[in-house]
């Protein structure tokens, strides 16, 4: 959340363009909208398929720029798709949330100033830590933030939010923003940071795996399929809906929903956090997200190379 929070820098998404920006956006509109709706019509608990279409936003940042970086392609439709992955897991993670504490808040009874603390108070949160963070960081070592520096901001606002008991999501992402923003004098805030990702990413995988339920994923097989094509339309139609409005040329409208199919790491760790939020959902969430991301990581970075080559 605090690298993703990292990623909306104002300067940035002013480059970037309204179409990024549009695409992107109603991208994780849609696909929230079609994949509660769709899961809610097979029978699926409204609570369940809420979270369900919250981890659906997520796709994979990585795979999809390799893929563009491998096809040699450089065009308007595969610098737009750079620009797309480089926001829409921050919009995901910020559904996401919106998601999770509102289901939440419906399982413990629901109460909208339950709801408006657990968001409201966590974006105070991350301002309250952002702000001093952003002006005390990077003095020691000119422009870059010592490791140190950067992990005591990430451990703070986390311990802080599970202690006052908002979204830890929100507040990091908050934060996140907040430092990339106001820290003037900063080179790359977020690099040393950015060095240790990887060993908490396979941590994720490993955590996603042990708690995989095997017996769970075989209950859920219809399920999956019922996910996997949702999550494909709902890409498809997102995609062509943010292209059409924002100007994109007509035959590449239909082209961004492929494009964005891969899904992984975000995805696992939205789906380790809503386990262990909604305990009674924990074993379907988790077959569910792992067994679906394995088959959009297969063939989604196909999927991505497929519509990169029909706008040549």
């Amino acid at each position: 959340a605090f690298l993703l929070g990292g990623s909306l820098k104002i300067t940035d998404l002013k480059l970037l363009g309204a179409r990024i920006m549009t695409v992107s956006v109603m991208i994780v509109g849609v696909t929230v909208a079609v994949v509660s709706t769709g899961l809610i019509l097979v029978g699926i608990d409204p609570g369940l398929a809420l979270v369900l279409a919250a981890i659906a936003t997520a796709t994979a940042p990585a795979a999809t720029t390799d893929v563009i970086r491998q096809s040699g392609v450089v065009n308007g439709f595969t610098k737009t798709l750079q620009g797309i992955v480089a926001v829409d897991d921050a919009w995901g993670l910020l559904v996401f949330s919106i998601c999770l504490g509102l289901v939440g808040s419906e399982v413990d009874g629901f109460s909208g100033a339950a709801v408006l603390h657990e968001i409201g108070g966590a974006v105070l949160l991350g301002v309250a830590i952002g702000v001093p963070g952003a002006v005390l960081t990077g003095r020691i070592r000119g422009g870059e933030p010592l490791e140190i520096e950067g992990l005591a901001l990430i451990f703070l606002t986390t311990g802080v939010a599970l202690y006052a008991e908002v979204s830890f999501l929100i507040a990091g992402m908050t934060a996140g923003a907040v430092i990339v923003n106001f820290a003037s004098h900063h080179d790359r805030a977020f690099h040393e940071i950015e060095h240790i990702q990887w060993p908490f990413m396979a941590l994720f995988f490993l955590l996603a795996g042990a708690n995989l339920e095997l017996d769970a994923l075989l209950e859920i097989g219809w399920l999956s399929l019922a996910y996997i094509a949702l999550r494909i339309i709902a890409r498809i139609a997102g995609g062509w809906l943010g292209a059409r409005l924002s100007g994109a040329p007509a035959r590449e409208r239909r082209l961004y929903g492929m494009a964005l199919l891969p899904q992984a790491g975000v995805a696992v760790g939205m789906a380790l956090i809503a386990a262990q939020a909604l305990p009674d959902y924990g074993d379907q969430i988790i077959a569910l997200t792992i067994g679906t991301t394995i088959i959009f990581e297969l063939f989604g970075p196909v999927m991505t190379l497929w519509a990169i080559r029909r706008t040549r």
